[in-house]
């Protein structure tokens, strides 16, 4: 039999997973991309000897991983369990040496990182956030004993929302509202559906443990004071499988990714920006009235060149997918307004530096994550009142702490990130930029973070939220796509199988389950799925499961 084809826009982590589970469905795909290079926000900067990672750095649940390099060409494993029991063990957690698993060892090596994150307050004070929970008390202990009762209950709370929310309802595509309904009442009485900020607070008293448990949603795009408490999965999810590095840093996992694909027969094509998907009806022909069937048959780019394929995923921006690249006219229930109504995530400006090696460096850890005098106002302004504040928190990033390799000898690479509000604010980054990463650089050396910074400082550059909406087509410059709220979430999310357009799906981080690195991985997994059930793809080959995926 004839095989199909396929085409997946975007060489971003979901569609790099997208491409490698449609390979493995027995589909012939081809994956387009903008850039001259795969990884989306993951894409890496090279220049005067420094390796840059330009987006995402932090490596969590390496099982997700392991599973898309185990896959078969022709031996998808999408009826193999989704949280092997193996998986799930205090052993799983690997604290030290090396956590790669035997098909993730054929292309990219992974590290854990300890502490997950180091996390400095205004005052000076850190807390180093590791999910060992008897450490976790000494801390507390140390920086606020009046939470250490409350700890306990957090933890415990956490963890049935994680046991519900990852490993029992993470996969769940929620594509009728049926689906949405009937878990609802389980979220309710787990109290995931307040805001997670407020949860936090019926555990601790004290601003700074607030802080410590509720900020990782910004590493989403999620804003703690208004993402549902489901996020407090996060912690056990970081807690049970660590916090792993790619050593060469994310790229080589991006590389890795790519390889594992072209092993499988796939097509890369780069310098290849789409302008268009293709839409039909059955016939071949313009749909032409409401009752008209409206079916995806490839891409054109932007050069002129026509891809005829037989199904075509969109890895890109949700709203750029529909608003751009899809005429109005086949968008009834994506349409205008919809998409524009659809509230997006934050954006960023991410500062690349290098600089001379001090001795004092060794003070910061791999991750840092440094707070500003404000927490709840800053994040009003950052999210509802989108303004340039003056303080400001960031997290920075110095992989070199662990390989070397990726800066000169006796230099360091690294790079700190300051969530801003989106280009929905009118803000010109054009004259704000300048100063403002300025400002941030010297904060970090006049504060004794990096002291002599800008002395030692020998490369800089960086990106504001024009780059995320002109070279990344994020809609408003976004950085994680829709944004994560109770509202736009599960059902309320957009779909990852399009609603207006037959064969046309979506995957990443815009669509569900949502934004981070290991929900993209599900996400692809959720719509090869879907994939798999409306091409009839057989048990003989969804069940085909390779032996080294079994003993994961």
């Amino acid at each position: 039999m004839e095989r199909k084809r396929a085409i997946v826009i975007g060489a971003g982590f979901g569609g790099l997973a997208m491409g490698i589970r449609l390979q493995s469905l027995g589909f012939d795909t081809t994956i387009v991309e903008k850039l001259d290079g795969p990884g989306g926000r993951a894409y890496v900067r090279k220049v005067d000897g420094f390796t840059f990672d330009m987006g995402p750095t932090v490596i969590t649940v390496p099982h997700f991983i392991e599973e898309l390099f185990a896959l078969e060409r022709d031996a998808a494993n999408l009826a193999a369990p989704d949280f092997p029991p193996e998986t799930l063990v205090p052993e799983a957690r690997v604290t030290s040496g090396i956590s790669s698993g035997p098909a993730t060892s054929k292309y990219v090596t992974l590290t854990p990182i300890l502490p997950f994150y180091r996390i400095y307050f205004d005052d000076g004070t850190f807390f180093d956030y590791d999910g060992d929970p008897e450490r976790t008390r000494e801390q507390i202990r140390a920086l606020a004993p009046e939470d250490l009762e409350g700890y306990e209950r957090f933890h415990a709370a956490a963890e049935a929302i994680f046991k519900r929310g990852f490993l029992e309802l993470g996969y769940t595509y929620f594509g009728d509202i049926g689906t949405m309904l009937r878990v609802v009442p389980d979220l309710v009485r787990l109290d995931a559906v307040r805001p997670l900020f407020s949860f936090v607070k019926r555990y601790f008293r004290n601003p700074k443990m607030q802080q410590v448990f509720s900020f990782e949603p910004l590493l989403i795009g999620g804003n703690p004071l208004q993402v549902p408490a489901i996020y407090a999965m996060i912690h056990f999810v970081e807690k049970t499988w660590g916090i792993h590095f790619a050593r060469g840093g994310t790229g080589a996992l991006v590389q890795g990714l790519v390889r594992k694909f072209e092993d499988l027969g796939g097509v890369m094509r780069y310098n290849s920006e789409v302008r268009r998907i293709i839409v039909t009806d059955e016939h071949g022909r313009e749909p032409r009235g409401l009752r008209a069937r409206r079916i995806a048959r490839g891409v054109e780019l932007a050069d002129g060149t026509r891809l005829e394929a037989d199904l075509v995923v969109s890895n890109g921006d949700y709203a750029t997918t529909y608003l751009r690249l899809i005429d109005r006219k086949h968008r009834r229930i994506n349409n205008d307004l919809r998409v524009r109504l659809a509230r997006q995530s934050m954006s960023l400006i991410v500062i690349y530096f290098g600089f001379r090696a001090d001795p004092r460096d060794a003070q910061l850890r791999h991750h840092n994550i440094i707070l500003g005098p404000r927490y709840e106002g800053l994040l009003e302004d950052i999210f509802n009142r989108k303004t340039l504040a003056d303080d400001f928190s960031q997290y920075l990033h110095i992989p070199t702490l662990t390989d070397p390799s990726l800066a000169p000898p006796g230099h360091h690479a690294a790079y700190t990130l300051v969530p801003v509000p989106h280009n929905g604010s009118g803000l010109n980054w054009s004259q704000l930029a300048e100063p403002f990463v300025d400002k941030v650089l010297r904060f970090l050396d006049e504060r004794g973070y990096l002291p002599g910074l800008m002395d030692r400082l020998v490369h800089k550059s960086y990106i504001t939220p024009d780059y995320f909406e002109g070279t990344l087509n994020s809609w408003l410059g976004n950085g994680f796509g829709v944004e994560p709220l109770l509202i736009q979430s599960a059902y309320f999310r957009p779909h990852n199988r399009s609603e207006d357009i037959e064969r046309l799906y979506l995957v990443g981080a815009s669509v569900q389950p949502g934004g981070g690195t290991p929900s993209v991985m599900m996400s692809a997994k959720m719509t090869a799925r879907v994939i798999a059930k409306d091409y009839g793809i057989p048990d003989s080959i969804v069940r085909r499961v390779p032996e080294s995926l079994q003993m994961v």
